[in-house]
């Protein structure tokens, strides 16, 4: 009778370890995965920021030159370009 007790406490000690390692791996995975969103959430309010910078310079005059100069490779008409060939 005694061992039984014994063993009945024991399993349910077990039992109750078992259960509280798996909820701690779970506990840790959305841990894992709140870090994360925070993460993503922190970059993209950096690029929020940077966006509006942007949209504030969009119709300066240096903004504009900057874009069709270094996209669209467009230059003064009597402006002279050197095309470095090392690149």
């Amino acid at each position: 009778m005694k061992k039984r007790k014994i063993l009945i406490y024991f399993v349910v000690i077990m039992y109750f370890l078992v259960t509280i390692i798996n909820q701690q791996k779970v506990l840790n995975s959305y841990q894992k995965t709140q870090n994360d969103i925070s993460e993503q959430i922190q970059e993209a309010e950096e690029e929020k920021v940077e966006l509006l910078a942007n949209k504030e310079n969009a119709n300066s005059l240096q903004y504009i030159e900057s874009i069709a100069r270094e996209k669209l490779n467009m230059y003064y008409p009597n402006e002279k370009v050197y095309v470095d060939n090392n690149k």
